[in-house]
């Protein structure tokens, strides 16, 4: 499945929240990496199916939302439409995906368990 990359200047622009702008998300070493390697989290606080985001404002600057590029992912993968700035977020099983701004290179997972409430993806 492949997830392309759109134009990011425009939107960055056009938002008021950050966002993390993906372009595939696949598994690598046993969890949902994004294609510059970055780790892919979930947040419980998410209801799966929901079609809601329980992350927002400042939640979001430290967890930027997955975008998702692709007009209709196959399954696993969905996408839900953002209540804050109408962005098309990817979701895993139903589930919103985010990045952690503490990430800082491919394969960290500092996020994971974060507050017992994040957790990296493992597909």
């Amino acid at each position: 499945m492949r997830f392309t990359t759109f134009a990011a200047t425009a939107l960055f622009t056009a938002l008021s929240v950050p966002l993390a702008f993906a372009a595939d998300v696949m598994p690598a070493n046993g969890m949902l990496v994004n294609a510059g390697g970055m780790t892919v989290y979930v947040f419980d606080k998410d209801v799966a199916d929901s079609g809601k985001s329980a992350c927002s404002g400042g939640c979001l600057v430290a967890w930027p939302a997955v975008i998702a590029t692709d007009a209709a992912p196959a399954a696993p993968y969905g996408s839900i439409k953002r209540e804050d700035n109408g962005a098309m977020q990817l979701t895993y099983k139903g589930k919103p995906l985010y990045l952690y701004k503490e990430d800082k290179k491919p394969g960290d997972v500092a996020g994971d368990n974060f507050k017992n409430v994040w957790h990296v993806v493992k597909p």
